[in-house]
This record gives C-alpha cells, sequence and structure tokens, in this order.
C-alpha cells in the first residue's frame, strides 16, 4: 500500500510541475502565504532590474516610431519562469524553481510591435562571434530579417544615409568599465551621430561590473584612438549611462554638439555591488575573473605577452616564450575567441591567475614582473602599448625601474581631478 501511495504522490507531482510551469507566464511569481514566500518576495525586491527591462518606461517612447537599436549579444533581457516542484514525500514542502531565459532586446522590441528598422553592431558584431579587431561587415540578421550596419573597421560612425528613415535610437550593450574597451567609444560616435542628424537616443542602462574601481593613468590628448577617446583613467568607475551624460556634459562630441540623451536607469543597483553578467560580453571575456582582471591584463596586448587567446582562459594567464620555464605554461591554438592566436602552437610560460582573488584597482604587478623577467628587454613593448596606457609616461616608468608604488603616486592628481568632475554625473 505503501509504495503505491508513493507512486500517487509522484504522478500528482509531475503534474503539478507542468501546469505550474506552464501558468508561468512573467517575471512576478504569485507568490503564496510562508516563509519561503517572504524569502521569494525579498530576493526579487533586491535583484538588480537593468534598463533593459523597464518596458514601462521605454516602450511607450518609441510606440509609433521608427527604431534603430546599437546592440548586439549582450542586449538581453532575463525573464525568469518559475514553477513549483512538488516532491515525492508528501510531509516536505514544495520548493521553487527558477529558470532564466535569454532573451535579444532586438527581439522583445519586435514582439512588442516596435517597428525596429536597423541593427547596429559593434566591434565583435551583433552576435559577438568575430575576433577582437575583426573586420566585420554588414549584413542580415538571419532571425529577424533586419539589416545590419557594423560599426567596426572604416565605419565607426553612422552615416547620415544609415540613418535615414529612423525616429529615434536605442543603445543597450554592456560595458566592463575600461577606457579601451571599445562599446564606450562606439556610444561616443553614436551620440554625435544622433546629435547631427537630430534623433532622440534612448540608453537602456546596465551595471558596469567593475563599477567601484576607478583607477589608473589619464589619457593624454595627443594618444587618442579607438580604444581610447577622452581625458579619463584607464578604469573610469561609471555605468555606460553615467558616462553617456559625462560625454554630453562636458561637450567632448564634435564642435560641442549635445546628444539628445534619456538614461533609462537600472533599480536596486549601487556600483559597489557584485555583479555577474548573464553573458559574456566579448568572446575573450568568458567569465567574471576575466572581466576583473581584464582592464590589468589587457596593457599586455601592447606587449610581447599572450593573454591567453587561443585557450580556455583568456584573460585569467600570462605567458610568452621568451619568459622563463616556471609551473605553468600553456600553448595558444585557434579557437571561437582568436582565429590566428598570438603565440599559436607555441609554448608559453607565464602564469596561472584563474584562483586569484578579485582585484580592486588596476594591477601592474604581473606586467612588471613579465618585463623584468624578460631577458631582451627592447622586444617586450610595441606601439600599441602608448595606446592602450595613454601615455608614455608608464611605459617610461617601467623601463625605468620605478616601483608600483611611485607609479600610482604619479596619477593621483589625475584621478582626484576625474572623480571631481565625474561626481556630476553619477546616478547610482
Amino acid at each position: 500500500m505503501k509504495y503505491i501511495i508513493s507512486n500517487c504522490y509522484l504522478l500528482v507531482g509531475i503534474l503539478f510541475v507542468l501546469v505550474s510551469c506552464g501558468n508561468s507566464k512573467n517575471l512576478t511569481p504569485t507568490l503564496s502565504k510562508g516563509e519561503g514566500a517572504e524569502v521569494r518576495k525579498s530576493e526579487e525586491q533586491e535583484k538588480i532590474i537593468t534598463g533593459a527591462e523597464r518596458y514601462d518606461i521605454y516602450i511607450p517612447l518609441l510606440k509609433d516610431k521608427k527604431v534603430g537599436v546599437v546592440t548586439n549579444q549582450t542586449g538581453v533581457i532575463t525573464n525568469q519562469i518559475i514553477g513549483t516542484v512538488y516532491v515525492q514525500d508528501p510531509r516536505q514542502e514544495p520548493k521553487t524553481k527558477v529558470t532564466n531565459i535569454l532573451t535579444s532586446i532586438v527581439d522583445n522590441l519586435i514582439s512588442q510591435k516596435i517597428k525596429v528598422q536597423k541593427i547596429f553592431a559593434p566591434e565583435h558584431g551583433f552576435r559577438g562571434t568575430a575576433d577582437a579587431g575583426e573586420h566585420v561587415v554588414d549584413g542580415k540578421d538571419t532571425t529577424t530579417g533586419l539589416p545590419i550596419i557594423s560599426l567596426y573597421g572604416n565605419n565607426k560612425k553612422p552615416k547620415p544615409e544609415q540613418l535615414e528613415g529612423i525616429d529615434i535610437m536605442v543603445f543597450d550593450l554592456q560595458d566592463v568599465g575600461a577606457r579601451f574597451y571599445t562599446y564606450i567609444s562606439t556610444l561616443h560616435y553614436i551620440m554625435e551621430a544622433c546629435a547631427e542628424n537630430h534623433i532622440p537616443l534612448i540608453i537602456l542602462d546596465r551595471p558596469n561590473p567593475n563599477g567601484a574601481i576607478v583607477d589608473g593613468p589619464i589619457l593624454e590628448k595627443e594618444h587618442t584612438s579607438f580604444v581610447g577617446m577622452h581625458t579619463i583613467p584607464l578604469l573610469h568607475g561609471m555605468t555606460i549611462g553615467e558616462y553617456a551624460r559625462m560625454i554630453n556634459g562636458e561637450k567632448w562630441l564634435k564642435d560641442g554638439i549635445q546628444c539628445d540623451l534619456k538614461v533609462i536607469q537600472c533599480l536596486n543597483y549601487k556600483r559597489e555591488m557584485a555583479y555577474s553578467l548573464p553573458i559574456k560580453p566579448s568572446p575573450n571575456l568568458p567569465n567574471d575573473q576575466a572581466i576583473n582582471l581584464y582592464p590589468s591584463l589587457c596593457l599586455f596586448e601592447g606587449t610581447n605577452v599572450s593573454v591567453g587567446r587561443g585557450t580556455e582562459k583568456q584573460f585569467q594567464i600570462y605567458g610568452s616564450p621568451f619568459l622563463p620555464k616556471s609551473d605553468f605554461s600553456f600553448t595558444p591554438i585557434p579557437n571561437f575567441g582568436a582565429k590566428e592566436p598570438v603565440y599559436k602552437d607555441q609554448l608559453c610560460n607565464g602564469e596561472d591567475l584563474t584562483t586569484t582573488t578579485k582585484v580592486g584597482q588596476l594591477e601592474l604587478k604581473w606586467l612588471i614582473k613579465a618585463y623584468n623577467s624578460t631577458l631582451d628587454k627592447t622586444k617586450f613593448f610595441n606601439d600599441f602599448f602608448t595606446k592602450l596606457a595613454g601615455t608614455k609616461k608608464l611605459q617610461q616608468q617601467i623601463e625605468n625601474g620605478v616601483s608600483e608604488i611611485e607609479i600610482r603616486k604619479s596619477w593621483e592628481k589625475g584621478l582626484k581631478d576625474f572623480k571631481e568632475m565625474r561626481n556630476k554625473y553619477l546616478i547610482y
């Protein structure tokens, strides 16, 4: 008899799961009374809500308008399907099961009957599959059939003819807080093009996973490039919405013009919060550790040292054939994030940082260590280093044996002045 009763409960449980999951349609679950419901309610109240998830604010602004969207694979909305799992033992409480489903902002706008006309894609392309620096051509999205305009290579700023027929632009990209991460350069050119063509811009803001860190040398104007367009430190500690406000307020656009800008703010977010991205922001930033170490390790891209492109540990390791043999080595091979990685099929000696504690500043110790360990130091730096650093001074300091403490002291005034200027544009 016990066996029959247990199986009956199991069958009923399966039916309840199917019914519960099948009836769940949106982000807000129906809460029942009891301690479990209070926990779920508390968690929902504290959940960070991105700008893209605040439909009630921006969808009305897009109704009956022809819309352009600047986005890539990071422009996603997280929908939660909440169901109830009833266990076999009738004495145990039912359990809540939450399943996250990611939906592209483009697909979501179309489902809301918004007239999306074109997709504008930054470095790495709309689906985020292109290598860093790889030429991305215009095309058509196979899912929606919408035309895709590449904003990388020779067409970093949309041309007037590419903006024809667009009434309003939506910008939804996930930044990681580093000056040389080119999505903020794309932001600059989009704002400039919108201002010149009298097109309002809506930014769907997202948290900065390195949002509490403001550090590094200030870019000098003579070293302006696509990997550094503004006189800011290497780590700016702002969301992309805050950064847009600063571009406007400081009149950094061509001829001091300003963009008709609206930022859809995040809810329940403070920049000191830890934030784990729902999807990797680019092919070689696969996880939280890589995103956290990226600002520090990316300086190696201006040297003869690999940062692990062509491995599964991009921006979590470093090494080269010119560093002395150590306990750790790797051999880059072509993969999803690097079709032709540096030192392909060559053994690289270096250091594994996959278990390193999360950093709260721009770390120079690995760069200095690698430079000091390289036998032929004349071949360590290349011309790209100055563009990444934003100044020639950092390379000179390292070559002259200046300590990390002294290097940091040389940043103090620039960082102080930047923070004072930045305060005017902070939202969170």
